[in-house]
């Protein structure tokens, strides 16, 4: 079930980045928070649901235990939403998609694992092409940038930021997972369903805090209602969460990479539901990363 459950990680997470992407204002400041307020409280509610459906006992203690792993991931999520305001330099970064790679690599270098051909070849075509797409996009952003007849704000040119940016997600969300692998997979130290609880109320309590800085210190105007794309991208982020800790519980090695090719969904997403044009370059990059994700599913078989 573990391949299932990237497949819907992905999935999850590709549509999430679409309303990411819409959600997004570039001119406010305080758009990131809003984020966090918004996927903070999803997060709180569907915890609450879950914690409640299944009659499930939740000890405050599990958050203090996985809050490394817990901080690795908010830390690098509210970096990646910062990073939307600089969509043009950061959002398509290779180096931001190949935090699952790097995980892979770590829990390579630092644990023991069997990987069949198959699951080796599989592995190769979604990273490569991971980082092969998000290299075309990357070169698209900079034609358009240099063929705008607009001012474009010096702060979207700066290559710092175009750099540090994706760097900072990379390495945050790339040993957050590898926290993940060992926490779910390697050493068993909580189990899938504290770990979902623990990192849903985790993020809760900074949406609050966000909340609060938001509307008290900054005497900023926020509507929960009035947030629809962001909204949306909330329940997509808290969906794919739900998937992930299951997926990264039963084989973490596979699944973390597997489950960084969710930008080929937001790729597929964009195309459909924004109009955006592909090229022939993308497209058979695309075709590439999912005869990889198929490799493993047939290898998840045999």
């Amino acid at each position: 079930m573990w391949f299932i459950f990237s497949l819907l990680t992905a999935f999850s997470w590709g549509a999430a980045d679409l309303f990411y992407k819409k959600g997004t204002d570039s001119n406010d400041p305080y758009s990131h928070i809003k984020i966090v307020i918004m996927v903070g409280l999803v997060m709180g509610i569907h915890a609450t649901a879950y914690m409640l459906f299944k009659d499930l006992s939740f000890s405050p203690m599990d958050m203090v235990k996985y809050l490394p792993v817990s901080a690795l991931y908010i830390l690098s999520m509210a970096i990646g939403y910062i990073g939307l305001r600089y969509m043009e330099l950061s959002i398509a970064s290779p180096v931001q998609n190949s935090s699952g790679a790097v995980t892979a690599i770590l829990l390579f270098i630092f644990f023991t694992h069997e990987i069949g051909t198959l699951e080796i070849i599989g592995l190769i075509m979604i990273t490569l092409g991971i980082i092969g797409l998000a290299i075309l996009e990357k070169k698209a952003e900079n034609e358009a940038l240099k063929a705008s007849t607009e001012i474009i704000d010096k702060k979207y040119q700066i290559g710092f930021l175009a750099i540090t940016f994706p760097l900072l997600y990379c390495l945050f969300d790339g040993l957050g997972t590898f926290a993940d692998g060992i926490y779910l997979d390697e050493l068993k130290l909580i189990s899938e369903n504290s770990a979902l609880l623990a990192y849903e109320y985790t993020f809760f309590i900074c949406a609050v805090i966000g909340f609060i800085f938001l509307k008290f210190i900054k005497k900023q105007s926020f509507n929960v209602f009035k947030e629809r794309d962001k909204g949306f991208a909330a329940i997509l982020e808290t969906a794919g969460q739900f998937f992930y800790v299951f997926a990264m519980s039963a084989n973490a090695i596979i699944a973390a990479p597997l489950i960084a090719s969710y930008s080929i969904f937001s790729v597929l997403l964009s195309r459909i539901f924004l109009k955006e044009k592909l090229n022939g370059k993308q497209y058979a990059i695309i075709i590439v990363v999912i005869a990889g994700i198929a490799l493993l599913g047939l290898a998840d078989e045999l």
